[in-house]
Parts: structure tokens; sequence; C-alpha cells
């Protein structure tokens, strides 16, 4: 009888860490397979990316130019991509794993932050075995993991979003409803000339940084022309130097200058508000890490500000017009981390803005998109495109709970209602607009993993929706099961997943679009070939390449030096490239998975 307290008190601690248990085994799954990936066919390409935009912060401030263009992919937002190119060449030093493989764990410990994110913003709405099961039913989602450890951009956004949403809550959650400040007239005044001349001076002096480049440079070939202006007191010998020389000069000390204002103005508009109302600058506080986010977000894709209005949404919701000196703060403060973090926006923000926007929108990619058997543009596609893959790489009970859980929220006058509307807004409106708008789309639905969050919030009010515990739990099990197994069967291509109302994995629709069995097929290679054998790669040969053992010889399309004959050929299965290339050649090794061709190795 005497233990009976204790029992209780263990069996009480057990449920309360019950999450944390879970979650942490979660997490070391994925630790301990991240290096069994391949590389995804976007990955270099961002790379350089990343090392131009981090380029930028040492010659913008010295040399007054940012050398990135259209073609470095500017209009992509830089920030996930320079964060995981300074952290895996950083983990490089102390871990004994190759550079892909660092990337991976980044995109993973990104995605698993994520994860962490959804479940708070469950657990706000749900109470805790419910919010564990949608979790769990998020994260184990074959497709979600399989780009969680392959995906430098998408994935990533879709974290950085979850994480945008969390804090924000927090952080509007957090403000206290202090009774005003009867402010005297005097004091109204002086607070709104200074915020009023602060936004205008400082926001007018970033947005026009190019626009004053051209003055600058404009005065200077006037100065040298013999016309007198401000410059020709400054310069001992206007006519010494090339006018490049001198634009530059001044347009560096302009920079400086603006640095210095900046942090000047700053400072003072923030001690006036503190001596005159000290509730601001704790609410100031208060936002800071979610508005910081949120600008990390828009950094990393364009479409990071609708997490902005999701919060603005929620915090009218909950906290009435009384939030609306924060919301102000909130955004201005995003705005700013957006431009420090963007390197392509310094010179012309808002014209460069707007270009990513329509950029990223409407991409013109050129290839092509198979989808249920035919072949599609990407601006062209049909508009069950969507509707039919959301329902079939999602495992098969996700949309049956979301669909309760949706049925149960509109007749719930508590704070499931708020859920969701909050997940319709979220969820259904980008949805038809992307439809509506024929946004081009490719690689299937990856661009829009970020809307796919409140499909599993809605699963989890169906999960609350049952009474008794043990069947919550019973059908939490059950729902996780087909994620489970189609990551165990898939490994590690759980992103080419489709459920059992298409039969599984079949190549009516694109499976590995991304050409990450190329990593397989280089150990193969490298396990067979010959000393310094040539052999053909179709396609991406880079992929191939960081495999491959260094004596081999990768030729690949589009290069001008040819070999008289190949060892062996390796050519993904898309667009028939596995029938078509070198078809007389003999197939000695298939790269499948659930019954789909990934990758051939043909030998001559």
């Amino acid at each position: 009888m005497y233990f009976v307290p204790f029992v209780v008190k263990g069996l009480n601690t057990m449920k309360k860490y019950l999450p944390a248990i879970i979650l942490a085994c979660v997490f070391l799954a994925g630790l301990l397979t991240f290096d069994q990936y391949g590389e995804s066919w976007d990955d270099r390409s961002l790379q350089k990316y990343a090392e131009k935009s981090i380029a930028a912060y040492a010659t913008f401030p010295q040399e007054g130019v940012v050398n990135i263009g259209r073609e470095d992919l500017g209009f992509y937002g830089p920030f996930f991509v320079m964060l995981t190119d300074w952290a895996s060449k950083s983990l490089s030093t102390i871990l004994p794993f190759s550079l892909p493989d660092l990337r991976h764990l980044i995109y993973y410990l990104t995605y698993f932050a994520g994860i962490l994110a959804f479940h708070s913003i469950a657990k706000r709405f749900l109470t805790q075995l419910p919010a564990l099961g949608a979790t769990l039913l998020f994260a184990l989602q074959p497709i979600l993991w399989g780009h969680a450890f392959i995906n430098p951009k998408d994935t990533p956004f879709l974290s950085l979003f979850l994480l945008s949403i969390s804090f924000g809550m927090q952080a509007f959650d957090s403000l206290k409803p202090n009774p005003p400040i009867d402010l005297p007239p005097r004091s109204k005044r002086i607070l709104t000339l200074l915020t009023a001349l602060w936004l205008v001076s400082i926001f007018g002096l970033f947005i026009f940084t190019q626009a004053i480049h051209t003055y600058i440079q404009t005065l200077v070939l006037s100065a040298q022309s013999g016309n007198t202006n401000i410059l020709t007191y400054i310069a001992k010998d206007i006519n010494a130097i090339p006018s490049e020389t001198y634009t530059q000069r001044y347009f560096i000390l302009f920079l400086q200058l603006r640095a210095f204002y900046f942090l000047l103005s700053t400072l003072i508009l923030l001690i006036t508000y503190y001596r005159h109302n000290y509730q601001l600058p704790i609410t100031l506080i208060a936002i800071l890490p979610a508005a910081l986010l949120l600008g990390f977000t828009t950094s990393t894709r364009i479409l990071g500000p609708f997490a902005g209005l999701l919060i603005t949404y929620y915090a009218l919701r909950t906290k009435g017009k009384s939030v609306l000196p924060a919301l102000a703060m909130y955004s201005v403060v995003a705005m700013i981390f957006t431009y420090l973090s963007w390197p392509y926006l310094w010179t012309n923000p808002i014209p460069r803005f707007f270009e990513s926007l329509r950029e990223m929108s409407f991409y013109p990619w050129l290839g092509g998109v198979v989808f249920n058997g035919e072949l599609y543009q990407s601006t062209n596609l049909p508009i069950s495109y969507l509707p039919t893959l959301l329902a079939i790489q999602l495992t098969e009970p996700v949309w049956l709970l979301s669909l309760a859980g949706w049925m149960v929220s509109i007749q719930n006058k508590s704070k499931k209602r708020t859920l969701g509307q909050l997940s319709l807004l979220w969820f259904v409106i980008p949805l038809a607009a992307f439809i509506v708008l024929r946004v081009a789309l490719y690689d299937n639905f990856r661009q829009i993993l970020f809307i796919l969050p409140p499909i599993f919030l809605m699963a989890g009010v169906a999960f609350e929706a049952i009474k008794n515990v043990k069947w919550q739990a019973a059908l939490i099990a059950l729902s996780l099961l087909p994620g489970v197994l189609g990551i165990v069967s898939l490994h590690p291509y759980e992103y080419i997943y489709y459920n059992q109302f298409v039969g599984g994995v079949n190549d009516r629709f694109e499976t590995d679009y991304w050409a990450t069995s190329y990593r397989e097929a280089a150990e193969v290679v490298n396990g067979v070939a010959s000393p310094n054998a040539n052999i053909w790669v179709e396609g991406p040969a880079q992929l191939f390449s960081l495999f491959a053992r260094e004596d081999l010889k990768i030729y690949s399309t589009g290069e001008t030096e040819r070999a008289g004959s190949y060892e062996y050929v390796v050519t993904i299965a898309r667009y028939g490239f596995e029938d078509s290339v070198y078809p007389d050649a003999q197939t000695v090794h298939v790269i499948e998975r659930g019954g789909a061709v990934l990758t051939v190795i043909k030998k001559p």
C-alpha cells in the first residue's frame, strides 16, 4: 500500500514527459539515417548563390556593389542557404561527414525544429494526446520525411513558416492588457513626430538606395564637366580620378553615414518612447524574436509574409485592436530583418522584392511535368493537379481525420472554432489561389508544403473528439501505421510516396525527380568499375560525381569532351531515359522502390 502513491506519481510523471520521449525517438531516427540520402538536383546552384550572398556582406560595405543578378537566383531568398553553407562548413571541421551529408543534417534539424513548432501550436488548441498524435501524423508523412533530408528550399520554408506562427502566437499571447498611459498632448505630438520622421527617413534612405547611387554618379559627372556642385568643394581635383572611382567612394561614404544614422536615430527613438511610454519598448522586446523569424522566413521564400498575415488575424481575433501598435512594430522589424538578410534587395529593395514575387509565382520552368501518365507544361496543368496529388501523396487516414476535425470545429464554439478558422485561412485560401491563378508548379507540389500543417491540426481535433483516452491512443497508432510503413519500405526515397488509392508508387506520376538515387548508383558503380573507367551519366552528373570514386572519369550531357566508349551508363528513369539512353546496352542493375524504377545502370 505504501508503494501506491509512488507508482501513481511515476505514471503521472511518465505521462507528463511522454511527448518529449516520443519526439526524442523520432529525432534519433533522423540522426541515425541522415547520411544515407543522395544530393538533390538543385543543391549546386543554391550553394553558389549562398556563397555570393555571403560575399556581399564584405563587398557591399567596402565596394558598394552586390555581385548578384537574376541569373544567380537572386530572386530566391538566401537566408536559409546562407545559414546552411556557413553551418555545414563549420561542422565539417569537427564532424567526420561529407559536406553533402552535413547539409542533409542541417535540413533535418530544421525540419525537426518545425515539428516542435507544430507541436507548440497544436498544444494551444488541443489536449496533450491529440496534440501529440497530430504532430506525429504530420512528422511521419513519408513525403515530408523524405524531403526533410534532401530539400534545400521547401521543407526549410515549411519549418520557418511554422516557427514564425509558433513564436508569433507566443509573442502576442504574452502581451498583457496594460491600462493605457494617459500621455499629455505635448508628449503625444513628440512621439508621433519622431516616429513619422524615423519611418520616412529610414525607409527613404534604404528604399531609394539605387536612386541615391545614380544621383551621386550624376553629381560626379556634372562636376567633372565643369559645373559647380557640392562635390567641387569637397574634392581637391575632381578630374584626377575616374568618375567610377569617385562615385564608388562617395556611395560607400553614404552607406557608412546611413548605418550610423539608422543606429543613432533608432536608439534615440527607443529612449524617447521609454521615457514617455515604457510599455512600448517592453512590447518591442516581446515581439522581437517573432519578428526576426518572420523576416528570415520571408528571406527564405517570398511567401513568408503570409505567416505574418495569419499572426495578424490571430492577434486581432484574440486580443482585439489593442495589439495594433505591437503589430506595427512586428511588421517594421520583420521588414528590417528581411532586408538585412537578402543582399539582392540591398540596392533596390521594393522593385526587386516585387520582381522576386512575380518570378517565383510564374517561374518559367521549361521541363515537363508527369501527371497521371501524361506530360504537361508547368504553366498548363489541369485543375485536378493539386487536389489529386494532395489526395494520393498523404497517407490514407489523413483526409478522413482532417475533414472530421473541420466538422467538429464548425460545431464547436470554443477555441476549436478559432483553430478551424485559422486553418481555413492557412490552407484553403492559398490552395484556391494556386489553382485559380494557375501558378506554375512542378516536381509535384513541393513548393506549397507550407500550407499542409492545418490539415494535421484538424486531424488532431478529430482525435480529441473521441473522449476515451484508450480509443484516442488506438486511433492515433492506427493512423500512424501507413506512414511508418511507407518510410521504412521506401527509405531513402520516401519523397516518392503515393498511397494505396493509386496502388502505391508508380510511374504514372513523378517519382525520383531530383535524382537522389544517383548516390546509390555511384556506390554500385564504385564496387564494379575498372580503375579509371569512363562512365556516362545522363542528366545531373554532379549528383553522381559527389559519391563516385576519384579515379572514375564522368561524362555527361552538354560536355564537349566525350570518351570513345563507356564501361557503364547510368540514367534516371524519367521521361523514358531508361529506355532511350543507350537502348541496346545491357541493364546490369536497377534501383527501384515500391515497384517503380528510379535509376538504371547499363553496360554497353
